[in-house]
């Protein structure tokens, strides 16, 4: 995967700007005080990094990601806004991306819920790409209840194979002085622009999926 088309998530939703904001809020959710530290760009390495960049800025490929104090429940939540950290643990430890807790696991596989029409089967790839986590299977079964956009449709998954594939984040190129950002994209693991990008959030692959009932989350 090369190009921006094919790691363009599916169209699932995140639920942390979408359900009923009297409620908890989502763990995957920034908070106001957690604000970016002021970082300076640099070219470095063929591509980005930080002036005074320490190893953890960098995950396991060596890709930056966006360094960002973690501070739930300080200030107001920024709903519609992802901390990229807490977004990076859930999908790699699958975790709730409501509460924070295991994601739902059975002998189908982790559970997923997407904003979907359940009948538009002809959407449906074979393989499947996201930015949001799975949830565990009460938040699954209040989502559904309280999210008027799940209500109007969704599909409950069962997943049996996740794979990191690529990152979504800000895109820079060279610049006189500093890099300069040119935008929001989704970049593969074996992209060259993988180096410039600043990573915000984990694209993952869902292969071996089964469509099961949301209704039977409880």
């Amino acid at each position: 995967m090369t190009n921006d088309n094919r790691l363009a998530p599916h169209r699932d939703q995140d639920l942390s700007h979408r359900g009923d904001r009297s409620g908890p809020v989502p763990y995957i959710t920034r908070w106001s005080a957690e604000r970016h530290p002021p970082l300076r760009m640099v070219e470095k390495r063929g591509g980005i990094g930080y002036a005074g960049e320490k190893p953890y800025d960098r995950d396991t490929q060596g890709v930056l990601w966006s360094r960002t104090p973690s501070l739930p429940g300080k200030g107001r939540p920024q709903f519609g806004q992802v901390h990229a950290l807490r977004q990076h643990r859930a999908m790699t430890e699958l975790r709730c991306q409501v509460c924070g807790g295991p994601a739902d696991r059975d002998a189908d596989g982790v559970l997923w819920l997407l904003g979907e029409d359940p009948h538009d089967r002809v959407s449906w790839p074979p393989e499947i790409l996201t930015v949001h986590p799975p949830l565990c299977r009460p938040c699954a079964a209040v989502s559904v209840r309280v999210c008027p956009h799940l209500r109007a449709g969704c599909v409950a998954l069962r997943v049996r194979a996740v794979r990191p594939v690529g990152v979504r984040g800000a895109l820079y190129r060279p610049g006189a002085s500093e890099p300069v950002p040119i935008g929001a994209v989704g970049v593969a693991y074996d992209d060259p622009r993988i180096h410039w990008v600043r990573a915000g959030q984990l694209i993952v692959q869902l292969t071996h999926v089964d469509v099961v009932d949301p209704a039977s989350l409880g």
